[in-house]
């Protein structure tokens, strides 16, 4: 198993490691001791005991060059020194000149599965007579010692991680069934309820046929807010079919006129100022803007206006969608944009409580963001993505 020491979530997860040291430095009488994760790219100290004023904390990193920690990196092998000075291979070594160490001593660590670790260090500015069987047996069993504390610790970080992965997915398939169970029941009955009439008062079709359709719409859309869903949690994330749109603003223009259709009593007030083409998914920046409004029509004060603003500069595009109304708390912010979220107690009239969630993910997918700011006056979601997209990375 090969975790880096970041990932133990530093040297004070692994207490033991400490006392280690502290034992190493009473009975050799070195100053200075540490235990390092130790790669091919750097040095980083994780626990740490400093009697010589190094300086050096857990936490710290050090090019792994000008260690000799790298040898025994290289070869797996400790390096013993009693007296640097007239020493062969490291009397001219840069680190005993950058450390100013005359005696050291370094053995490998590592992990039970094989993998090297670190190492562990004691050094001091005088000469002591380390070069001994017993001083080497020691420290090769506190380096045993550290391995097993280290991987029983990384051990438990990742059964964390996984139990609180877990828990939260059940959460979620809690939710998933019970809102599932209740918002796509309510237009199914309502079908079901029409299509009975009919079948009793034929002559009655023009006045139940619109309402059937309004719930099979219904049914349609949270359908399509389950398969987001599902593509955003379960797959790679939305895709998108990118295309360089110069005539965005017509899209955004007539999603407002639909939702002024649907809403005849709410006022939306826009700002467009779109003047460089955007690479985009022209259809899921309307979706995204069609969810962000209705949360607007949703929560929003219904006496007073929305305010929709859209712009572009030379390196970003940029969609507002404000609303007057109550605050959202500040501890409720980072779960707006969690599935099936739903704020102010709304009712499952709203939706399954995705809007927000697949608005986010299709920000996230144009490589942008979509973020909230709440006031006493004004609640602003905006989402901004550059206009065009970086090229994947590499590996």
């Amino acid at each position: 198993m090969t975790r880096y020491w970041e990932d133990i979530h530093a040297a004070g997860r692994v207490p033991a490691l400490t006392k280690i040291l502290d034992v190493v430095r009473h009975t050799t009488s070195l100053r200075f001791a540490v235990i390092a994760r130790v790669t091919q790219g750097y040095w980083i100290a994780c626990a740490v005991r400093d009697g010589i004023g190094l300086g050096l904390e857990a936490g710290d990193k050090l090019p792994v060059e000008t260690t000799i920690s790298q040898d025994v990196l290289c070869r797996g092998e400790p390096v013993v020194i009693d007296h640097v000075d007239v020493n062969p291979t490291y009397a001219e070594h840069v680190a005993p000149q950058l450390y100013h160490f005359q005696s050291y001593i370094s053995v490998p660590i590592f992990l039970p599965d094989g993998t090297f670790f670190g190492t562990l260090c004691a050094t001091d500015p005088v000469p002591h007579d380390l070069d001994k069987p017993e001083i080497l047996a020691m420290f090769r069993l506190f380096a045993d010692l550290a391995a097993f504390h280290v991987d029983a610790s990384s051990r438990l970080a990742e059964n964390e991680i996984t139990l609180s992965r877990e828990r939260t997915q059940s959460e979620l398939r809690e939710q998933f069934i019970a809102v599932l169970g209740h918002d796509l029941r309510n237009p199914l009955m309502s079908i079901e309820s029409g299509a009975r009439m009919l079948l009793r008062r034929p002559e009655r079709a023009v006045e139940l046929v619109p309402h059937i359709q309004k719930s099979t719409a219904r049914m349609a859309a949270l359908i399509s807010d389950l398969m987001d869903f599902a593509r955003g949690r379960l797959g790679d994330g939305i895709v998108l079919e990118r295309n360089i749109e110069y005539a965005l603003q017509a899209s955004l223009e007539q999603i407002v006129r639909e939702v002024e259709t649907a809403h005849p009593g709410r006022r939306i007030k826009t700002s467009f100022k779109l003047d460089h083409a955007v690479t985009c998914d022209s259809g899921r920046v309307a979706q995204l803007f069609s969810n962000l409004l209705a949360n607007a029509i949703t929560h929003g004060d219904p006496d007073e206006p929305i305010i929709v603003r859209a712009s572009t500069n030379e390196k970003s595009f940029e969609l507002s969608v404000s609303n007057a109304g109550k605050p959202i708390p500040p501890e409720a912010h980072e779960k707006l944009f969690q599935p099936f979220a739903r704020g102010g107690g709304q009712s499952s009239q709203h939706g399954l409580g995705l809007g927000l969630y697949i608005a986010s993910e299709i920000a996230t997918a144009h490589q942008g963001r979509l973020a909230v700011t709440s006031t006493d006056g004004e609640t602003c979601f905006t989402c901004r993505f550059p206009i065009e997209p970086s090229p994947p990375s590499r590996r």
